[in-house]
């Protein structure tokens, strides 16, 4: 058990602690300070802005599609017959001139053809020849009948009028009757054979221009014998050999025309709508043909880059918007054609325009007037940060109507001569103090940017 002395010591020694804080805190208190107050300003950001004001502007729209050749020629053969000749150079991707003979059939089955449609139809015109002297002739008859008739009536009525008055008997008239109605038949018979000669002459036509027709189709299907280029072009696949027996309808080859080459680029619709947009008439056309003749699709520039390889590229034309839109990815297909797509060919570095190359493209035309643009960086979620008359932040709700490479055009909210700020502001407050600088040369950049000059 512990001893009261040991209690009463240890109580002590509490109490004792408890005066001691007691009066250090009452110290403190006493000589507590209050605390300073700093009248110093706050020093204003520095920013930069630039002046917004309508800029003359090149809308474009991008896509990318495959390259295919403008026109392709699909070698199939008419007639049939086995291959005589094959040019040594017929394979896949040979470089072949206009007028070059590709592949030739045997032509003995079609000359033999011609010699006889020209022997039938030389027969027809003989026959035409001899049937329109026969009708010479029997015209130069039928003349001479018809005098001897006439004659052989006078004398029948001098003997009846005889015959009456007893002069002249009764057979010798029955005699000159019979005479004048055989020169009747004579008459007749010639007539009748006038009659017919033009049916005779319409057959014998008919049989001459069937056999023109054999002629001409003989004379055809001797010239598909033979395949000669129609134009430059670059063969494709190739599936005949010398010597091979070829039908009707088998396919021997494929060629491509080096003259032009067509992209079908895939466009976003909204990008296609702006485009077209300058290129539609103000008033609305008559017909749908009408609206193919006014729209100003030449006025488009186009531009064609192969993807994967930095500089090559080509320049086009749009041709034409293609029927529909693409299934798969719901964008319209504008057709691109590009002229001449082997000139200035140095491969490796740049290469033709080939069939099933992957394309970038790009096309565009002015605006019909300026656009309020600003550097996409400055629009932050829907809002432009300004610089009002006091040089302080105005925060503004603005619309973009679209953006287009690093440039946003402002549809609603912003009046020109507004200074819009351009610099990343790590909190922006609403009516915070600004040291505005005015970037010029910026304000150049976007005006080259938006007209579409590139470096």
């Amino acid at each position: 058990m512990t001893s009261p002395i040991k209690r009463l010591g240890r109580a002590s020694t509490v109490l004792v602690g408890v005066a001691v804080g007691a009066a250090l805190l009452v110290l403190f208190v006493a000589n507590r300070q209050a605390p300073e107050r700093s009248e110093a300003a706050v020093a204003p950001t520095r920013v930069a802005f630039i002046e917004a004001r309508p800029l003359a502007f090149r809308i474009e729209a991008r896509g990318h599609g495959v390259a295919r050749p403008a026109e392709t020629w699909q070698a199939i053969a008419n007639v049939s017959g086995r291959v005589v000749e094959r040019h040594p150079q017929l394979e896949n991707g040979s470089l072949l001139a206009e007028g070059t003979l590709l592949v030739a059939l045997d032509p003995s089955r079609y000359e033999l053809a011609i010699a006889e449609a020209e022997a039938e139809l030389a027969s027809l015109t003989a026959e035409l020849a001899q049937l329109e002297t026969e009708a010479d002739n029997a015209r130069r008859l039928l003349a001479l009948e018809r005098e001897r008739l006439a004659l052989a009536e006078r004398e029948l009525a001098r003997i009846e009028r005889l015959a009456e008055s007893g002069s002249v008997s009764t057979s010798q008239r029955d005699e000159q009757r019979r005479s004048m109605l055989a020169q009747r038949q004579a008459v007749a018979s010639l007539e009748n054979t006038l009659a017919l000669l033009p049916s005779r002459s319409d057959v014998l036509g008919a049989q001459r221009e069937r056999a023109a027709t054999r002629l001409a189709q003989a004379r055809r299907d001797l010239e598909d014998t033979r395949f000669v280029a129609p134009y430059d072009l670059r063969l494709g696949e190739v599936a005949v050999e010398e010597h091979q027996f070829v039908t009707t309808g088998q396919r021997l080859f494929e060629a491509d025309s080096l003259a032009a080459a067509e992209v079908e680029a895939h466009i976003p619709i909204a990008m296609m709508r702006r485009l077209l947009a300058g290129a539609v008439p103000d008033e609305p056309p008559r017909s749908a043909l009408e609206l193919s003749e006014r729209l100003a699709l030449a006025d488009i520039e186009a531009e064609v880059a192969l993807v994967g390889a930095e500089g090559v590229g080509w320049t086009g034309r749009l041709v034409r918007v293609a029927s529909g839109l693409d299934p798969a990815t719901r964008t319209v297909r504008a057709v691109v054609r590009v002229a001449d797509p082997y000139q200035d060919v140095l491969p490796p570095d740049r290469p033709p325009l080939q069939r099933d190359m992957y394309t970038r493209v790009r096309l565009a035309t002015p605006s019909r007037e300026p656009l309020l643009a600003v550097p996409a960086s400055a629009v932050h979620q829907g809002e432009l940060y300004l610089v009002d008359d006091e040089d302080q932040l105005v925060r503004r709700d603005v619309q973009v109507s679209f953006e287009q490479d690093g440039l946003a055009v402002i549809d609603a909210g912003l009046v020109p001569g507004e200074r819009v700020v351009v610099t990343d502001l790590a909190s922006a407050i609403q009516g915070m103090a600004l040291a505005p600088r005015r970037d010029e040369a910026l304000e150049r950049r976007l005006a080259e940017q938006a007209a579409g000059e590139r470096p």
